[in-house]
């Protein structure tokens, strides 16, 4: 029986040494060590906040059109007898210089009629002239002769017949003159309507040329470029005193700039995109032997505008949503700056607060980025950061 009793016992037993052996090694088991870990800093590239005086501009585009774009108009009728040679599409245009010539005898032979018309007149009025002088010798001893006993209306007709004659030949010459159709601006003929031999009728638009004397480029300037410009609505300036414009544009694969002047503002807010459209002109873009600046072409302009002193200014990529600034503050930590926008361009932005001069600010991307997170400068080395007694064990 007891052998039987012993022998129940001993599982029991051997388990009971197991729970003491392993609630004793458990009690007698060594720490481990805890480690703190920083967590690894995102890398950004940064830029330093500068301050200078700084002159603001705008970057815009604009189409390049002629100030002078008229149709050339027959003013009186007949056929062309004579075409020049650069009354072609893309020809030069001269002052004064006679593109076409229209049949001109019926012209001279109206001419010729005017000059008997003329002389026949003055002796007329020769003649009446010599009446009334013998008319007012034979009345000198009547007492209040009559204008007409005297012959005056006569040499009265006589000289208004005289003026209808000259007017008359003044027209006939005037018409003989316009049988040469010509402009009166130096251009180019942007196209043609008739050709050698053909009837025009007065008034017939028989081509059409542009002045190349100046060209304009219209811009239309939102109320933030017209802040950066400095210049009211309406503005126009003096001769030779408008805000400079660099003109660039490319053309046949090859970049060119030319030279302009913004010389005035439109004096009304266009209705439908509410901006203002502002006028470059460039004097004389045909001349030279480089490119020129030709109508039709589309052109990038840059319109320097007013100075502002002691700037802030930061690339155009540390600018964020919403007008913001990621900054890299002394400890290498992320913050996010409500910035006081002045103006900004393709390359640059100009600040009235929210940065402090020679603070990085980050110009490339991050990925959710949190207030508090660690960055690095990717040319910089780590930021040394000591261990805080609220970073928790992993």
């Amino acid at each position: 029986m007891l052998t039987r009793l012993k022998r129940a016992l001993v599982p029991f037993a051997i388990f009971a040494s197991g729970i003491g052996i392993f609630v004793l090694l458990q009690a007698t088991k060594p720490e481990p060590e805890s480690s703190v870990e920083i967590p690894r800093p995102t890398r950004v590239y940064t830029e330093t906040a500068t301050v200078a005086s700084t002159q603001l501009a705008i970057d815009i585009q604009g189409e390049v059109r002629a100030r002078i774009n008229t149709d050339i108009v027959a003013q009186v009728g007949g056929r062309i007898v004579s075409v020049s040679t650069e009354f072609i599409e893309g020809g030069r245009v001269r002052p004064d210089e006679a593109l076409l010539m229209i049949e001109d005898t019926d012209y001279r032979s109206a001419l010729n009629e005017a000059e008997a018309r003329l002389a026949a007149s003055q002796v007329e009025l020769e003649q009446a002239l010599a009446d009334a002088d013998v008319a007012r010798k034979q009345l000198m001893g009547q007492k209040n002769p009559s204008p007409l006993a005297l012959k005056k209306p006569q040499v009265t007709r006589a000289r208004a017949a005289i003026q209808a004659a000259e007017a008359n030949m003044s027209l006939a010459q005037t018409n003989l003159d316009r049988t040469q159709i010509s402009l009166p601006f130096m251009g180019r003929i942007s196209s043609i309507a008739v050709n050698l031999g053909q009837f025009v009728s007065p008034g017939k638009v028989v081509g059409r040329a542009f002045g190349t004397d100046i060209v304009e480029v219209r811009l239309p300037l939102n109320d933030g470029q017209l802040g950066a410009l400095g210049v009211p609505i309406g503005y126009s300036a003096e001769a030779g005193q408008g805000l400079p414009v660099d003109l660039t544009a490319t053309v046949g694969g090859a970049v060119y700039h030319w030279v302009g002047r913004l010389n005035r503002l439109d004096a009304a807010i266009e209705p439908t995109t509410r901006t203002v459209f502002g006028t470059v002109e460039v004097t004389d873009p045909y001349v030279g032997e480089g490119m020129p600046l030709a109508v039709g072409l589309y052109v990038d302009a840059k319109v320097s505008g007013r100075m502002i002193d002691n700037a802030i200014s930061i690339p155009i990529e540390a600018l964020r949503a919403g007008s913001q600034v990621f900054v890299v503050n002394e400890l290498g930590l992320l913050e996010v700056r409500d910035i006081d926008l002045i103006h900004r361009n393709r390359d640059r932005v100009v600040l009235a607060s929210g940065v402090q001069v020679g603070e990085q600010v980050v110009v490339s991307a991050i990925r959710n980025p949190i207030p508090g997170m660690r960055l690095q400068s990717i040319d910089d080395q780590p930021i040394e950061a000591g261990v805080s007694s609220d970073i928790t064990a992993n």
